[in-house]
């Protein structure tokens, strides 16, 4: 089992940049494939990025493609969302999750095992 806590949301201006952070415990976090999933109030959970279990793989939704980059650091047992150019649609509540299937990149949440508390993120226009 592994438990995660998500850090590094805030209230940031158009523009800006954040770097979300996701710490797990336990000693087999490089055998989970990670995920960041956001959730705006009144909309549905939805997709942001996943890696693959060294960090060598990822992949993004469209409408962070170019601008969030996803990375991690087995060493440290920590996924990162990088954030940049932020607009007021990407406020949101962010989680990071943990897939502990032999697939990595899922969109679906349901394939995910563990999940964070999330963290906010708000994007002021």
């Amino acid at each position: 089992q592994v438990q995660l806590v998500e850090s590094g949301g805030g209230l940031v201006q158009a523009g800006g940049s954040l770097r979300l952070s996701c710490a797990a415990s336990g000693r087999t976090f490089s055998s989970y494939a990670m995920g960041w999933f956001r959730q705006a109030p009144g909309k549905e959970r939805e997709f942001v990025a996943a890696i693959s279990w060294s960090g060598g793989n990822t992949v993004y939704a469209d409408p962070v493609k170019g601008r969030f980059t996803i990375s991690r650091d087995n060493a440290k047992n920590t996924v990162y969302l990088q954030m940049n150019s932020l607009k007021p649609e990407d406020t949101a509540v962010y989680y990071c999750a943990a897939d502990r299937s032999s697939t990595w990149g899922s969109m679906w949440g349901d394939e995910y095992d563990y999940w964070g508390q999330g963290t906010q993120v708000t994007v002021s226009s």
